[in-house]
């Protein structure tokens, strides 16, 4: 006989209409594979422009990065017993490698990116566990392990294509004195390197008070000017970084195949933003503008394709604000305060090690809990 009961005004289904079964009880069709392949479509438009501002030489280095990411995946399979094409099949390890390779400068040498992909694959997945097990992001581990082992190389930059013509904003502040001669002279060296926006700044002296020191001290990095070419992606930086209009285009893509949640990427940026505002409002001697930090170095490819990781960000709503606050104030405290121009990498990796903190206090109560009420003790 088939019955229905009431809980708090709710008709609950018994006897025939109950339908037992194993989660997940609401499905949405999609995949492992159709879920990267995802990311790596909003990722194309990255792809694109470091291309066009970094030469085809940008492109061998995705290619590269990706083979070398794939390659120690089924190295690892293969020595652990696991299913080599159906590991690598779900293009996990070539998103891995694409993400890696856009978090590189385009003259890194050829040996770096082997290492960046066996610390990516082995040391930051597949020790944990492989796909799902991970606590950090991958690609960030492997970032930050090259940037610890391998300084001079992770740090050493190429101008875009626009920055050594005539006429680029500010460009004496980027490039050394005997470089920036031969430019002006149309003498292009073979080979030349330059500073980026945020190692100009975070190499300037900090000037305290609103004097008018204070109030010209970053002057040349925010022409506007220069700030329109940072967000095109006409400066130096990373491959996967200088262009923010391409992670814009990207940020829409994930929002539109409901990839990501849409409010971590805001969060992040715009907690970045309100404390960079104050503090220049304060101490303009100090840091830049909001506009400046918002448009240099990996904030927004760190905000849209890393601190959105499914597998190392929280599994609630006010976990993912909590984390994405959290990420952009620990960006903001390093970029301004401390002794390294960029924090992006650094805060998510810290963030990614309190989300297990964060789903426990944050977690919502599982359907039909009831919580034990403790009977106190009485004399």
């Amino acid at each position: 006989m088939d019955m229905e009961t009431k809980v708090d005004g709710i008709k609950l289904p018994t006897g025939r209409n109950l339908v037992l079964s194993s989660s997940p009880h609401l499905s949405t069709g999609a995949n492992l594979r159709k879920i990267m392949g995802g990311v790596l479509l909003a990722l194309l438009p990255a792809v694109v422009a470091s291309v066009w501002f970094f030469g085809w030489r940008a492109l061998l280095i995705i290619l590269y990065t990706l083979f070398c990411c794939v390659t120690a995946e089924a190295v690892w399979c293969a020595l652990s017993g696991k299913a080599v094409w159906r590991t690598i099949g779900d293009l996990s390890a070539a998103l891995t490698g694409v993400l890696l390779a856009l978090c590189l400068p385009v003259n890194i040498p050829l040996y770096v990116p082997p290492i960046g992909a066996i610390l990516a694959i082995w040391l930051g997945k597949q020790v944990y566990g492989g796909l799902g097990n991970n606590p950090f992001n991958p690609a960030l581990v492997a970032r930050v392990g090259l940037l610890l082992a391998l300084p001079a190389a992770m740090t050493c930059w190429t101008p875009s294509r626009g920055m050594t013509e005539n006429g680029y904003p500010s460009q004496e502040n980027f490039f050394r004195g005997e470089d920036l001669l031969l430019i002006g002279n149309g003498e292009m060296p073979d080979a030349v390197t330059c500073a980026t926006p945020l190692g100009v700044a975070g190499t300037a002296p900090k000037i305290s008070g609103k004097t008018p020191e204070a109030l010209h001290n970053f002057q040349p990095l925010e022409n506007r000017e220069l700030l329109k070419r940072c967000f095109g992606g006409d400066r130096a930086g990373c491959l996967g970084e200088t262009s923010v209009f391409a992670l814009i285009i990207g940020y829409f893509i994930l929002v539109l195949l409901n990839l990501i949640n849409w409010r971590v990427p805001l969060l992040f940026i715009g907690t970045v933003a309100l404390i960079t505002a104050v503090t220049h409002f304060f101490m303009p001697g100090g840091t830049p503008s909001p506009v400046f930090h918002i448009l240099n170095g990996g904030l927004f490819l760190g905000a849209v394709f890393m601190a959105t990781d499914m597998v190392t960000s929280p599994i609630t709503g006010a976990g993912c604000v909590v984390f994405a606050i959290g990420c952009g104030i620990v960006t903001s405290v390093i970029r301004i305060w401390g002794n390294y121009p960029e924090g992006v990498s650094f805060a998510i990796l810290f963030m990614n090690a309190l989300v297990p903190l964060i789903d426990r206090w944050l977690g919502q109560r599982p359907f039909g809990y009831v919580p034990i009420r403790r009977k106190e003790n009485r004399l």
